[in-house]
């Protein structure tokens, strides 16, 4: 495989006599939206608070690559959704999360 570049154009892949475009795929950042919960229920409090992290994005359909608990300690827990950057001022606008940080 040999890749030509021209100046002020897309590279080209050449395979088997064959021109291709080259894709440049840019790759949106992940971002983890946070919601704590403390107490001796901590736990169930943020497994319910996933469930509706659910119905929330299958009712507005949208896009989301995990939602899901960590326990910190048996008094500490958060809940989380990780959504691209361009969906998470959707869902900070509407659920409101303690804070956020990079997937």
């Amino acid at each position: 495989m040999t890749v030509i570049t021209f100046k002020y154009q897309y590279p080209f892949l050449v395979r088997n006599g064959y021109f291709c475009y080259l894709i440049c795929i840019q790759l949106e950042r992940k971002i983890k939206l946070i919601w704590d919960f403390r107490g001796p229920d901590a736990i169930e409090t943020a497994k319910h608070h996933t469930i509706h992290l659910k119905e929330f994005a299958t009712i507005e359909n949208l896009p989301f690559h995990e939602i899901n608990i960590k326990a910190l300690n048996p008094m500490l827990c958060a809940a989380f959704i990780i959504v691209n950057e361009s969906d998470m001022k959707m869902y900070r606008d509407a659920l409101k999360p303690q804070r956020g940080e990079l997937a």
